[in-house]
């Protein structure tokens, strides 16, 4: 894809979400490492309703790892993954005072290998939390970007990510981390997206075979009743 079709998407989303933000609410980086942890699997909107008790009660690693295993999982359970997702965080919050004063560590290298913190994860943190630019890729991203054919239909995760992050200025990936995701998850739906109002209409193969496909399912819909009724006046 060109450069000026891609600054095109690029200023087009921005127009569409300039306020575009990570919505899981924190305050630091380690309740931003263990709400993005939790998010997996689950919607922001859900991750935010049980870490507001959560971080309310747990303040530090050393809280964490201070209860039994079956608290902590009580405590998420309306997580999906709860089970798994606590013995997460507890062996995550071990390695951080053991190995880090009980600190996130900043480096992008460092924070995947803690336990259940992948790329996604490490590219969150590292850029909200400590300003470095990264591009994240979720669902809503790799949809998106797809769509747009910003990436290949079979691209992994990963190699969408490397194509987002040489289409786009650096300066620009956490921001258009962010739009990106509005846009997938307010916008251009898995499901119903509003191809029929979208100003990204124009680029979008996605949204033509669906607006093509809409067309054609209309136009039988007209002609059915013509049908029986040419049926009736032949009879």
């Amino acid at each position: 894809m060109k450069a000026a079709e891609v600054r095109h998407i690029l200023d087009t989303i921005g127009g569409m979400f300039p306020d575009a933000h990570c919505e899981l609410n924190h305050s630091n980086a380690f309740e931003l490492t263990i709400a993005v942890l939790l998010s997996a699997q689950c919607t922001d909107a859900t991750v935010n309703k049980v870490t507001e008790d959560l971080f309310q009660k747990y303040k530090a690693p050393i809280d964490y790892i201070s209860v039994p295993l079956e608290e902590l999982e009580q405590d998420i359970r309306r997580i999906g993954l709860f089970r798994n997702k606590a013995k997460h965080i507890q062996n995550l919050c071990s390695i951080l005072i053991e190995q880090y004063g009980g600190e996130v560590p900043q480096a992008h290298d460092l924070l995947v290998t803690l336990p259940g913190v992948g790329r996604k994860t490490a590219n969150v943190v590292v850029s909200n939390a400590f300003g470095v630019p990264a591009i994240a890729v979720d669902t809503h991203v790799e949809r998106v970007a797809k769509r747009l054919a910003l990436a290949g239909w079979k691209d992994s995760v990963l190699e969408v990510e490397k194509k987002l992050m040489k289409a786009v200025p650096r300066e620009e990936w956490t921001l258009t981390h962010h739009r990106l995701i509005f846009f997938g998850r307010y916008h251009c739906k898995a499901q119903n997206p509003q191809c029929q109002i979208c100003p990204l209409l124009d680029v979008c193969r996605e949204g033509k075979k669906r607006m093509k496909t809409a067309v054609i399912r209309k136009d039988k819909v007209h002609t059915k009743p013509n049908k029986e009724l040419e049926k009736k006046r032949m009879g």
